[in-house]
């Protein structure tokens, strides 16, 4: 059963048994699936951070954090490579840009640098 976006909330999720919860996706994870261009390095970083983020609950790093956070987003980056580079060409973009197309982002991230 492949993983949807919905509108229900990731915190209606976790107060859900998980039988329940395998259909629904929380709204802040990016597709990154059927991208054109394809998604890049950035993007596929960007979106395993946002799931370690996540299922960890850690917000702000600490150096007590810091490095097995890093490691799993390291490996979380490495597997979804993998998994987009093995899927077959969907026939349907995305129905969502991903954060780092967007105008506003692009220009947020332009301005630290």
């Amino acid at each position: 059963m492949g993983l949807r976006h919905t509108s229900v909330s990731c915190e209606v999720l976790s107060a859900r048994p998980l039988a329940t919860t395998l259909g629904h996706m929380c709204r802040n994870i990016t597709e990154l699936r059927g991208l054109e261009p394809a998604a890049t390095a950035e993007e596929i970083e960007a979106a395993a951070r946002q799931y370690v983020r996540k299922v960890s609950g850690i917000q702000k790093l600490s150096d007590a954090t810091r490095e097995p956070f890093e490691q799993a987003v390291a490996e979380v980056t490495a597997t979804t490579a993998r998994l987009l580079a093995a899927l077959p060409e969907r026939r349907q973009p995305p129905a969502t840009i991903p954060p780092l197309r967007r105008p506003e982002v692009q220009a947020r991230i332009a301005a630290r640098g």
